[in-house]
C-alpha cells in the first residue's frame, strides 16, 4: 500500500505555523512587533559594529577591513543594500512574519549607516576623529527617541488572531 500524498490536518503547514518571534515577543501586535524588532536590531548593530571596529582600529589578529579590488568597502554600503532589499520586499509581501523580518533587517541596515554618518556628512573617513561622534551622538539619539516613542505609545495586546491562535 502506498503512502498517502495528502498532508496531515493536524500538522501546521510552513505558512500557519506561528511566528519564531511571537515566543520572543509574547502579546505584541505584529504591527508592532516590526517596530520594536527595528530597534532592537538598531541597537544592537551599532553596538556591535562599534566593538567590530575597535577591534579592526586596534589590530586583534583575524579581523579586519573587507576589501574589494583595494579599496575598503565602508559599512555604510551593505546598510544602503539591506535597507534597499527591505524596501523591495515591503512592496510584495505584507505578512506578520516578513513584517518582523523586515523591521529587524531596517533596524540593521538603519544602524550600518547611521554608525558612519560622520563620513557620510564630511566625505572623509572622521570615524575615529573627533568629527566621528556625530556619529555616536546621532545612533544613541535614535536608539532614546524609538526607544521612548516605543514606549510611551504601547500598543494593544495582540488578538488571538494576531497570534495564529485559533
Amino acid at each position: 500500500m502506498k503512502p498517502s500524498t495528502t498532508s496531515d490536518p493536524a500538522r501546521p503547514r510552513r505558512s500557519e505555523r506561528p511566528s519564531p518571534w511571537l515566543r520572543l515577543l509574547p502579546g505584541i501586535s505584529p504591527k508592532r512587533r516590526g517596530f520594536i524588532l527595528a530597534w532592537w536590531g538598531f541597537a544592537l548593530t551599532f553596538g556591535g559594529m562599534r566593538l567590530l571596529t575597535w577591534l579592526i582600529h586596534i589590530d586583534v589578529a583575524g579581523v579586519g577591513d573587507l576589501q574589494a579590488g583595494g579599496v575598503h568597502l565602508h559599512h555604510y554600503v551593505w546598510g544602503i543594500l539591506l535597507l534597499a532589499a527591505v524596501g523591495a520586499a515591503g512592496l510584495a509581501e505584507r505578512s506578520a512574519r516578513a513584517r518582523a523580518w523586515m523591521g529587524l533587517a531596517y533596524g540593521v541596515g538603519l544602524a550600518l549607516i547611521v554608525d558612519e554618518a560622520a563620513l557620510l556628512i564630511s566625505l572623509e573617513d572622521v570615524y575615529w576623529d573627533t568629527e566621528g561622534g556625530v556619529s555616536i551622538a546621532l545612533a544613541i539619539a535614535v536608539i532614546a527617541v524609538a526607544g521612548s516613542v516605543l514606549a510611551m505609545t504601547r500598543g494593544r495586546r495582540a488578538s488571538k488572531a494576531d497570534r495564529g491562535e485559533s
